[in-house]
């Protein structure tokens, strides 16, 4: 992983603490969550908080997110928020601490300009001994205070000052006056600058987690299903399939609206995407034959292509006559969903599931390494541990050079969504008969 790391592809955009203020303040909610402190004097810290370095002091890299559930996090700057989410056990977290940041930025800033704060993303789970836990996730609310408790103080306080206001004999309560002048010493001026946290809470009725070797699950689509990456033995939904039942988990997207062909897509180069879909299959084909990727362009493509055109499989093949069709008006490839180029072919539709479907997507195309790893970080890094040696150098150059320059024109240009321009009607038609390739078998 040393390649990755080294080119910001592996623990990139953490956030640098190493100013002994903000260490002794991450000291104290550390301790205020986990009973534990760090002996660092810098660290780099994720959106959550969680530190790889004191990950591995501890020998712990759950100690912020323990059993995998009930995310705790530490802020000690608003601008977490633009920082990766590691170790994820589900893919919402990042989303809901996102949305806390951005929802509560202002106070957040006046909380973190004084002290650190300490919270959970809350649920009615606390452990995962069986998959069917899974199913009692609905809804996760955000709980945040700073490590000193100026949240609950300015709220007492300002229950007080009511009271205060409402209550004929509250000028002669000297406990109350008391207290009252107490807790504004901590809190400040609650009446001219409320410090608030607004109550927040998300449903989670679709998502994946890394759970029982990964889990996808659609509660709240018009068909609902749960899709395994591998085997498990627990019913958990009427319908249920694993990532290798390819016709299934086809015929689950079609019939909900979740993933639109590649080229009927709007507003994106179909033809380019497809090439480079091709061009990663090549290189890994080359790569394990041995060839050395140091320096690569199209022309060194297309040599590898002609030289391992015996080798280059049926993903590759089923590209090349979409490209055809695409770019020379070639004959109307017939992939089916039991074709292995079938998941290439495709991109999630627009809509609240986007994100989930492409990162299902991603698995389920696990050589078109750009969507793996904008998609299914831990998927990438696992395919990448597995590797040649040539294969991981060239995708780590080709991410830094053409992702890490500008993600998000390379994002718009993936997954970017602009209005339908009707296709012509008899092409319309034949996609509506059989499919975005050919026939489903349902």
């Amino acid at each position: 992983m040393r390649r990755l790391i080294q080119r910001g592809l592996m623990f990139g955009n953490l956030i640098e603490v190493a100013s002994p203020v903000l260490v002794e303040r991450y000291n104290r909610a550390l301790q205020h969550l986990t009973g534990k402190t760090t002996a660092l004097e810098d660290f780099h810290i994720d959106i959550s908080g969680f530190s790889p370095e004191i990950g591995d002091e501890l020998g712990d890299p759950f100690y912020l997110n323990h059993s995998g559930v009930n995310r705790q996090f530490i802020l000690l700057t608003t601008e977490q928020r633009t920082a990766p989410l590691l170790n994820a056990q589900f893919s919402t977290s990042r989303g809901i601490l996102q949305q806390f940041i951005e929802a509560n930025e202002a106070q957040l800033f006046a909380l973190t300009a004084r002290d650190a704060v300490a919270g959970e993303l809350l649920n009615s789970v606390y452990g995962m001994s069986d998959p069917s836990a899974l199913l009692d996730i609905r809804l996760i609310e955000v709980e945040a205070d700073s490590t000193s408790g100026t949240v609950r103080d300015s709220v007492e306080l300002g229950t007080m000052i009511d009271r205060f206001k409402l209550q004929d004999d509250a000028w002669f309560d000297d406990v109350l006056i008391a207290q009252m002048i107490g807790l504004a010493k901590k809190t400040g001026d609650v009446t001219r600058n409320p410090v608030k946290l607004r109550d927040m809470s998300f449903k989670q009725d679709s998502f994946w987690t890394a759970h029982f070797g990964g889990i996808y699950l659609f509660r709240d689509v018009p068909h609902p299903a749960a899709i395994t990456v591998g085997r498990i033995e627990d019913k958990l939904m009427d319908y249920q399939f694993e990532l290798s039942q390819a016709n299934e988990i086809a015929v689950f997207l079609e019939l909900n609206g979740l993933a639109e062909p590649i080229v009927k897509a709007p507003g994106i180069d179909a033809a380019t995407i497809l090439q480079r879909k091709m061009e990663f299959i090549v290189a890994h084909v080359a790569a394990a034959q041995g060839e050395a990727l140091e320096r690569i362009s199209a022309g060194r493509i297309r040599g590898l292509t002609r030289q391992y055109a015996a080798e280059l499989p049926a993903e590759f093949k089923g590209l090349a006559a979409l490209l055809r069709w695409a770019t020379s008006g070639g004959a109307w490839p017939r992939i089916s969903s039991d074709h292995p180029a079938y998941f290439y072919t495709l991109r999630a539709s627009e809509g609240p599931y986007a994100d989930l479907v492409n990162m299902l997507l991603a698995e389920l195309a696990p050589l078109d390494v750009l969507q793996l790893f904008i998609c299914h970080k831990d998927a990438f890094y696992s395919a990448y541990a597995g590797w040649p040696e040539p294969f991981k150098d060239y995708v780590a150059r080709f991410l830094e050079q053409s992702y890490q320059s500008d993600k998000a024109a390379t994002r718009e240009a993936l997954f970017g969504h602009e209005a339908t321009v009707p296709l012509p009607p008899e092409q319309e038609e034949l996609i509506e008969l059989v499919g975005p390739w050919g026939a489903l078998k349902r």
